[in-house]
């Protein structure tokens, strides 16, 4: 059930997202599109309830409440960025708006990278604490095993975005050289 619900919410994310930006660009209704895009967070709502009925029901944790834990805490470090991201595209490509600004080189390459590693490890840790709050609700009763593993898989993420942002502070992208033409 859990599992289903997972690829559901995700699915709805996407839905209510493109929802949200059709009524801003295409039917010029900004209010609506903000009253949908503002129902996203209730997908977290919804997830983070039925895992714990389902915990509560004496299901035995697996990874697939692992898996809504790191979900959890990707939509609510990221979704917002997310949201951003894919406005800022559409508004490019389909209403006139401005190009994305993505920094591509250099220190501004580096510091984007380290927001971008901060968000990863914001959501990590939200799913760390969920997951530990889970393991805290089963008690010393069940298996918490899975629920463990899942805590050192958003150590991995974590130390994975750490190394991403390193490397672009140890080893900047230079901007292209200018060509010379000879005239």
């Amino acid at each position: 059930m859990v599992a289903v619900l997972i690829v559901i919410c995700e699915v709805a994310f996407w839905v209510l997202l493109a929802a949200g930006l059709a009524l801003r660009y295409w039917a010029k209704m900004p209010r609506a599109s903000v009253a949908v895009l503002l129902c996203e967070p209730l997908l977290e709502v919804l997830l983070f309830v039925v895992t714990v009925i389902d915990l509560k029901n004496g299901a035995e944790p697996d990874w697939k409440h692992g898996l809504a834990a790191a979900y959890i805490g990707y939509s609510i470090a990221l979704g917002h960025y997310t949201i951003q991201w894919v406005d800022v595209r559409v508004a490019h490509r389909f209403a006139g708006g401005p190009p994305p600004s993505t920094p591509k080189y250099g220190a501004a390459r580096a510091v984007h990278e380290w927001k971008i590693a901060g968000l990863w490890t914001l959501a990590s840790l939200i799913a760390m604490g969920l997951l530990q709050g889970a393991v805290w609700y089963v008690g010393g009763d069940g298996d918490v095993s899975s629920l463990r593993a899942w805590q050192q898989k958003m150590l991995v993420v974590i130390a994975l975005n750490v190394i991403i942002a390193g490397s672009y502070t140890l080893f900047p992208k230079k901007a292209p050289a200018a060509s010379v033409t000879k005239g």
